[in-house]
């Protein structure tokens, strides 16, 4: 999609055909794209067809507003999940930031979520045609501009939001010609780019989840979030400690790894952590909490003799403990007559 067709998308002459689209039991189908096209242009219908596909994949990370939201394929998998965008505008105001400037905000779900917290907002764009959605999605409630945060006008920008005491969010973008990128070389703008817009402002970079520690910084905070169970993020701050949040409860656990953990059998009760809370290593942290031990220094379940309640791990009571052997597993479920596994 280019420039001239995301502003027809996203204009009032496109409303009766998203309308359409959005009816169509099957928008990949081909007799949903033949119907369309009997009154719009092929580019036309097919943009329609595919906005009502990414709405409704949308749901999952926006819920009801996804419908009210203009989208790409590519932007809506790097878009933030709602509620974690509202937890991280949260943050920023708690740290009583009034202004943000947001590094590749690309369709705006966080400038979204900074504008309901009634933070200012300017977001910068590189790409032409997800400025058109964003300024869109944004619908008045921050300013977006076009260009490349790293040089020209873009970077001028970015520069006199700074000077001007702004907070600063990066979002990189993680593709490539050939699709989704964890490699840190193709992130844009770069790493050392985000990692530098830190030094004397408040703000925060969002990294993939499972960001090698080897790239955090020293002397920064480091936040693995999850949400309902999922490890959605590493978000890099520009000070504070490394610790796991988990929503939407937004209960948190700071890391500690020199808390030593026991080794131990397998107890009555077994706990798998939260993944925010194993990959932000506050899993020694939880143990000692919890007066549990793990079952080796390898394995990172945690086993008790008592009940325990916590929001950091998912807790199994132990039916019965055997030799490994998966024939001798797989006859035991039979004759205890179990049903799904995990």
């Amino acid at each position: 999609m280019d420039p001239e067709l995301a502003a027809w998308l996203v204009s009032a002459a496109a409303e009766p055909a998203l309308a359409a689209a959005a009816a169509e039991a099957d928008p990949d189908s081909v007799a949903a794209a033949q119907r369309l096209r009997r009154d719009w242009a092929p580019a036309q219908a097919a943009a329609a067809l595919t906005q009502a596909r990414l709405r409704r994949r949308a749901v999952t990370k926006f819920g009801s507003l996804a419908q009210q939201l203009f989208f790409t394929t590519d932007g809506l998998e790097q878009a933030t999940r709602a509620e974690v965008a509202r937890w991280r505008a949260q943050r920023f105001c708690e740290a009583g930031v009034d202004r943000v400037v947001d590094v590749g905000c690309g369709l705006g779900a966080d400038a979204l979520a900074f504008a309901e917290a009634g933070l200012e907002v300017v977001a910068l764009e590189a790409d032409a045609t997800t400025a058109v959605l964003a300024v869109a999605n944004l619908a008045g409630r921050g300013r977006v501009i076009t260009g490349d945060a790293t040089c020209g006008d873009g970077l001028n920008a970015l520069q006199a939001q700074l000077s001007a005491g702004a907070a600063v969010f990066i979002d990189p973008a993680r593709r490539t010609a050939a699709g989704r990128s964890w490699r840190v070389l193709d992130f844009s703008p770069s790493w050392d780019f985000a990692t530098g817009l830190l030094a004397g402002n408040f703000g925060c970079i969002k990294g993939a989840p499972g960001l090698p520690s080897a790239l955090i910084p020293p002397g920064v905070g480091a936040t693995w979030v999850s949400h309902r169970g999922d490890l959605v993020e590493t978000s890099i701050w520009s000070s504070g400690p490394r610790q796991a949040v988990l929503l939407p409860s937004g209960a948190v656990l700071d890391a500690d790894s020199s808390v030593p953990v026991p080794v131990g059998e397998v107890e009555r009760y077994l706990y798998e952590p939260d993944p925010a809370v194993l990959r932000s290593g506050a899993s020694s942290r939880l143990a000692a909490l919890m007066h549990a031990h793990r079952l080796s220094p390898e394995v990172a379940y945690l086993s008790t003799t008592e009940s325990q309640q916590t929001p950091f791990a998912t807790g199994f009571e132990v039916l019965a403990v055997m030799p490994y052997s998966e024939r001798g597993l797989r006859a035991w479920v039979r004759r205890e007559r179990i049903g799904v596994l995990e």
